[in-house]
């Protein structure tokens, strides 16, 4: 069976400020078979540091995530949210999400069957990338110059 990577993000929402604009990108990732969802908790901590998971009916902002397709559930634990919790500054909240890379699935089940094993692997931050690209593009405008 071709299973993609597994990743997970954990998403901060500084005061609390949910919106639910994320839900429609991460819905187009899932009906595009770019990405399977396999579970998503919300968590919270209050102005007493109290942690907890919110459920999707709980916040009508949450609402728009109510509805993506995907294995939601079971995988993030009560330790993960505990963890995520400790991380918040109180009056915060943090979405925790994993999902597979659909798209990967070929490739990584090609390097299975080649008997190769992941070594290393990371995700480049943003940053990193985009002030490379810009210093690339200022040197080839220099030589052109």
């Amino acid at each position: 069976m071709d299973i993609g990577p597994v990743e997970y993000l954990v998403v901060g929402f500084p005061g609390n400020k949910f919106t639910g604009k994320i839900a429609p990108a991460l819905a187009d990732l899932i009906e595009s078979d770019t990405i399977r969802l396999i579970d998503l908790v919300f968590v919270t901590k209050d102005a007493q540091g109290n942690v907890a998971a919110i459920e999707y009916d709980a916040i009508e902002e949450l609402a728009a995530f109510a509805g993506l397709e995907g294995e939601v559930g079971g995988l993030i634990s009560d330790t993960d949210i505990a963890h995520v919790g400790a991380s918040l500054e109180p009056n915060n909240s943090a979405g925790i999400l994993i999902w597979e890379d659909r798209w990967a699935a070929p490739f990584v089940q090609a390097l299975r069957d080649a008997d190769c094993v992941l070594l290393e692997g990371a995700r480049v931050p943003h940053e990193i990338v985009e002030a490379v690209a810009e210093a690339v593009a200022e040197e080839l405008a220099a030589e052109l110059a």
